[in-house]
């Protein structure tokens, strides 16, 4: 297990290197620097690009900005001068976890038991309707469903405030736009996954020593079958805990997801390298995590160094 862990830490550590990199390298050359708008004389341009060490070759602007990355500084957001980028963060971040924490937890628990429920009802009604609407959950996108969610329990009946952030009230419809295709790809992948495992010989041994479909499902066939959930919510932690702009901005809701849109219409070097290694890095922590926990639901799994 230790050398597992080394040896994805350090193959972490290349892949953020790499994400990086390539991160600023474009943010750099994105046509128009951050200074264009400003009309500044040739020279004053020359001085600020200094003075934000983003003047001379593109490869010695990476090198002085990984030097200062090493080091756990992110620099200054050219954006917010007054607040460097870990600043700027570290006030949007709060707000982007609580709203995706809140998230994830609905998309995964709704997910498995929708998934769970139509895999037991196969066929039936119950089946056919909440695979319907996963399909309706995934192919309507957050900025339809989003000001659709406002009209109606916002704004027609009054049930749920239409913006801001702050109370479990304001947390409620943001929640449920952001994790709603992410629980329908849920449902269907358990569903998918539960059926597979039913016709297996060992499903029918469980079965046949009394127990009911469900406990034997629930028992026997959840830990096998709940291995390519897992392998998903991997991935979709990391990106529902950085933000989505779209929920985010229907809401009013100020998270990482503005910033790192923002971020890019401002021509914002650093700021935007900086919303990416937060990213990367929940990402590649939450891939780790669930390669462990592979280890803890099917013992027939073993990590190799």
């Amino acid at each position: 297990m230790f050398a597992f862990i080394l040896r994805r830490f350090l193959s972490s550590l290349v892949v953020l290197g790499f994400v990086v990199s390539l991160t600023f390298l474009l943010s750099i050359s994105q046509k128009g620097g951050p200074f264009e708008r400003e009309k500044l004389t040739a020279a004053a341009k020359a001085e600020r690009e200094k003075n934000a060490e983003l003047d001379g070759p593109k490869w010695w602007q990476l090198a002085r900005y990984v030097k200062r990355l090493l080091k756990g500084d992110l620099n200054v957001s050219l954006r917010y001068q007054n607040l460097s980028v870990a600043e700027v963060l570290g006030q949007k971040l709060p707000n982007s976890l609580i709203l995706g924490g809140s998230a994830f937890v609905i998309a995964a628990v709704g997910g498995v038991s929708m998934g769970f429920l139509a895999a037991m009802r196969k066929d039936s009604a119950l089946d056919v309707t909440s695979m319907f609407l996963a399909l309706a959950a995934i192919s309507i996108p957050s900025f339809i469903t989003g000001p659709l969610f406002v009209a109606l329990f916002g704004l027609k009946l009054g049930w749920l405030p239409i913006g801001g952030f702050g109370t479990i009230a304001q947390l409620i419809m943001p929640s449920i736009c952001l994790a709603l295709p992410f629980l329908a790809y849920v449902a269907r992948l358990t569903r998918n996954s539960l059926l597979d495992v039913k016709s297996q010989n060992y499903m029918r041994t469980a079965k046949a020593k009394g127990l009911d479909d469900a406990t034997a499902l629930a028992r026997h066939g959840m830990k096998v079958a709940i291995l390519p959930v897992v392998t998903y919510l991997g991935p979709m932690a990391a990106y529902v805990l950085t933000g989505s702009f779209v929920v985010e901005s229907v809401f009013n809701i100020s998270g990482l997801g503005m910033v790192f849109v923002n971020a890019i219409q401002n021509t914002d070097p650093f700021l935007l390298t900086g919303a990416v290694v937060v990213y990367s890095a929940l990402l590649v922590f939450f891939n780790f995590v669930v390669d462990v926990m592979y280890t803890f639901l099917d013992k027939r799994i073993q990590l190799h160094a």
